[in-house]
């Protein structure tokens, strides 16, 4: 028989983990009654620890979650499907004292739509998945209940979005709060309720409820922005949308830093806004799909007007200019003609200042030298930019059109 002063001796270190045995035990207890309990103590305590360390750690995120929020997409193929309908029900109507209660089969609930919409908070394509599936109507009833129509299903998009089906342009959203019906749900069957006449007094006919609309749609984001900055890799385009903007693009030392558009907003006086768009540099035959290629090139579509980033460090700085109208020019026809102006930068560097004069003297036209990393002459290019939006204002005023705004 065991003393019943081990059991309290032995439970207690096993709760505590890290009390040890009293002399006085040791005297009073002999060797052949010792169950050793501390490594037992000792596995429940680092057992517990090992618990409270995986509850408290935090639960990882999918790879697809992270892929979704740190790539930039301006392309996807969705197929959306409309919520299908509910069915109609047949039945009669029961009740004491009443033998012909007649047909009481409710009709079934409409599918859900597909509903595309503008969000000014998404800047991507990027959270948009590949399939949608709208929700479906619920069955009618017994007692001429009508089943619950499926509420709609939206897909939030960026402003500037185009929906294309095959090679056709359904719908362009461009404006906030835009919506386009991307799949119809299906209309709900008919009870047997519907199918009461007078020479078919006890019917029991119904219908079923129609499959939603199904449709593969191809979507492409344009970015929306007044002013495009333009220019070959490395010559200082996500630089000077720091300096001018709260944006914040990758800046390094080495070309196609920028792999993505950046969108700046530049504020004035009355809270009036301009929107500057940094486009990925463009490489000679960019019209041919080379380097970032037509990617990128059709963001440039919906800016208003151009900001032309040429490198004056580089030896004859006037060519880099000539090879971008050129691309423009063979992508889209009248496109190096919108409103534009010159920047040249990297003014501080001493090779800069002597290739400006000649380049001023080749344009003919107002070149505004600056340096994005000193901020010289920064204030030059705000007043140019403001101007180019006054004109632009006007211009769509006197069209009957309004204004572009972000």
């Amino acid at each position: 028989m065991i003393p019943a002063r081990f059991f309290s001796a032995r439970w207690q270190t096993a709760l505590e983990g890290v009390r040890r045995w009293t002399p006085s035990t040791w005297a009073i207890l002999q060797p052949s009654w010792l169950l050793q309990p501390e490594p037992a103590a000792r596995l429940l305590s680092i057992s517990c620890a090992s618990c409270a360390k995986r509850q408290e750690s935090p639960q990882k995120k999918m790879l697809s979650e992270k892929k979704l929020k740190r790539y930039f997409v301006d392309h996807r193929r969705v197929l959306v499907r409309g919520g299908d309908g509910g069915n109609g029900a047949s039945c009669f109507h029961s009740e004491p004292r009443k033998e012909f209660g007649g047909p009481s089969g409710g009709d079934g609930g409409s599918g859900g739509h597909v509903i595309l919409k503008v969000d000014r908070q998404v800047k991507s394509l990027s959270s948009v998945l590949t399939r949608y599936q709208g929700f479906h109507g619920e069955d009618g009833g017994r007692k001429n209940c009508f089943g619950r129509n499926g509420g709609p299903l939206y897909i939030r998009v960026p402003r500037g979005t185009l929906v294309k089906e095959g090679e056709d342009t359904v719908a362009d959203l461009s404006c906030p709060g835009d919506e386009y019906v991307a799949a119809l749900g299906g209309a709900g069957g008919k009870g047997n309720r519907f199918f009461l006449a007078n020479d078919n007094r006890a019917p029991v006919t119904c219908t079923r409820g129609q499959p939603g609309q199904e449709r593969v749609l191809f979507l492409e984001l344009k970015m929306v922005a007044q002013a495009g900055m333009i220019g070959f890799p490395n010559a200082g385009k996500s630089s000077l949308l720091r300096a001018i903007s709260n944006a914040r693009p990758a800046v390094a030392a080495y070309p196609f830093t920028t792999l993505k558009p950046h969108i700046g907003v530049v504020h004035y006086e009355g809270h009036q806004q301009v929107t500057v768009a940094d486009i990925p540099g463009i490489v000679r035959g960019a019209h041919q799909n080379r380097g970032l290629g037509l990617a990128f090139l059709r963001h440039i579509e919906r800016c208003r007007f151009l900001l032309f980033v040429v490198d004056l460090s580089v030896p004859e700085p006037w060519v880099q200019l000539q090879d971008l109208k050129y691309e423009l020019e063979k992508y889209e026809e009248g496109l190096s003609e919108r409103p534009h102006t010159v920047i040249g930068n990297k003014i501080d560097l001493p090779e800069a200042r002597a290739h400006l004069p000649e380049l001023q003297a080749r344009l003919g036209q107002t070149l505004i030298p600056l340096s994005a990393t000193t901020g010289e002459n920064l204030e030059a290019l705000l007043l140019c930019l403001k101007e180019l939006c006054d004109n632009h204002a006007e211009a769509e005023r006197a069209c009957g059109r309004q204004p572009l705004s972000r």
